[in-house]
């Protein structure tokens, strides 16, 4: 994003706080209102405001580093890292003790950090209907249906998250509602699916780097392939297929041809990218910036020096390390995984660490020292977050035709070009299956999803059993609201 644009951004946070509150988001309700002193409905040129603050919000919530971990933990990709006992609930989760993280302060942040996407969005909501109130042309009606659906896209994508870790969960659009219930996840997906849909009709037709106004922004393809990736949740292959064929069609997007350089600071909002989270030092080596939720430090190796230095956790399995050689991934490889005691491509040194740490850490979340702003010393400063990558589309778009019964080789192999490996022809479920292994390795949870829906996982992860795709509902909530009770 621009320099201007994404500053308007940040300065415009400070409007999302004034629309909620951070509290206990299923028992007591944020406030709902904007103070009419502060805000003017009647002047428009400020109604995008409440959007730029659901950004904020977004941003903030959806890098908090303790989600990551309990997204990403469960698949065979990724261990807990960092040293044996350093937030251990994270090994529960991974070896599906759940009894032992119903009181876990991340599973409770998580739980909150999401709802408050969602609260927010709809106090956002409310505030684009206060300045719909003062529309009178059709060019501003238009851009107020548009930003709304910017709005609801966020929180399909908040919900979207919730639904995929918990299953049922409460349907909160009205943040008056108290002591909601639980939604069953099938109507909750639903609802998902209905404000995708109508997103798609209303956000822009590009791709979100070609928004010169706000760069970054979601789109109508943002909207399509979040509805793919519900579909897919789902095995609904038929949507998957033509939702994925449109974006296909648009010949809006194209994968980048750098894997490595794809997770580094020349890869953001590349052609690739349907979604990202956008970070920003502004170019400047002190002084005002944006910044994740830990989430880049996190990862990053520990005991090396600044600006290449982190908390050491999430880190690839060693069945990913035999899949990638057994497979003789280069490219992939390479990128995905940074080992200790060795030089990068990009020059750094990593340092091996002390006994019984990691050796080897997630290299999709490496930002090399020479492409940081001079004086940042934070690791991934200034870097985005990937959430959406056409590759991904293409995958499903070839599982969803090979499981329909037609050939899925061309959006497969455009992948396995890009990665330096060799073409295949009548590809396979189970190939499309480890070549999102390979593609997607390390990133949001996606192993742990594939396996899930396509009934391996118990056969691959141990302690795995029916109906622990899901987390148990932090008990805090549940306290607050016996409603929650499973």
């Amino acid at each position: 994003m621009k320099y201007n644009s994404i500053k308007k951004v940040c300065l415009l946070l400070a409007f999302s706080s004034a629309l909620v509150s951070c509290s206990d988001f299923l028992d007591k309700r944020p406030e709902n209102s904007v103070p009419t002193e502060d805000v003017d409905y009647t002047n428009l040129s400020e109604m995008y405001k409440p959007v730029s603050g659901i950004y904020g919000v977004t941003r903030r919530k959806l890098s908090f580093w303790g989600a990551l971990g309990l997204i990403s933990v469960r698949g065979d990709d990724v261990n807990k890292g960092s040293n044996p006992n350093d937030q251990i609930e994270f090994q529960y989760c991974k070896e599906f003790s759940y009894a032992k993280i119903k009181g876990y302060w991340a599973l409770n942040g998580m739980w909150e950090g999401l709802y408050n996407v969602v609260s927010s969005s709809n106090a956002a909501l409310e505030a684009l209907d206060n300045y719909g109130l003062h529309v009178t042309s059709e060019a501003d009606r238009n851009r107020l249906t548009a930003y709304k659906a910017e709005v609801r896209f966020l929180r399909a994508f908040a919900f979207f998250r919730i639904t995929q870790l918990w299953g049922d969960a409460p349907l909160m659009i009205d943040n008056k509602a108290l002591n909601l219930k639980l939604t069953d996840k099938e109507t909750l997906r639903r609802f998902i699916q209905t404000e995708l849909d109508d997103c798609a009709k209303q956000l822009p037709d590009a791709r979100p780097n070609e928004l010169a106004d706000k760069p970054g922004a979601v789109t109508r393809y943002s909207a399509l392939a979040l509805k793919a990736k519900l579909a897919l949740l789902d095995g609904d292959f038929n949507t998957v297929k033509t939702t994925t064929n449109e974006i296909i069609a648009s010949k809006k997007f194209a994968l980048y041809n750098d894997f490595y350089q794809l997770f580094k600071i020349p890869g953001k909002l590349s052609n690739e990218s349907l979604f990202e989270l956008q970070f920003t030092d502004f170019g400047t080596g002190s002084g005002e910036v944006v910044t994740s939720d830990a989430w880049f430090a996190f990862q990053g190796p520990r005991g090396n020096d600044n600006p290449v230095q982190g908390w050491g956790f999430m880190v690839p399995s060693q069945a990913l390390k035999a899949f990638m050689a057994e497979r003789g991934e280069k490219v992939r490889q390479v990128t995905t995984l940074l080992w200790t005691n060795a030089k990068t491509p990009s020059d750094d040194f990593i340092k091996p660490g002390q006994p019984g740490e990691p050796d080897c850490y997630n290299g999709k979340v490496y930002t090399p020292a020479n492409q940081m702003t001079p004086g940042r010393v934070e690791y991934g400063m200034n870097n985005n977050i990937r959430m959406i990558r056409y590759a991904d589309v293409l995958l499903m778009n070839a599982e969803a035709k090979v499981r329909l019964g037609e050939s899925g080789d061309v959006p497969f192999n455009e992948v396995r070009r890009r990665a330096e490996m060799p073409e295949l022809t009548q590809v396979t479920v189970d190939q499309i299956l480890d070549e999102r292994r390979a593609e997607l390795a390390m990133e949001w949870g996606e192993r742990f999803f594939d396996l899930v829906r396509t009934g391996k996982a118990a056969s691959v992860l141990p302690g795995f059993k029916a109906g622990d795709e899901f987390y148990p509902i932090p008990q805090n909530q549940v306290d607050l609201n016996p409603n929650l009770a499973k």
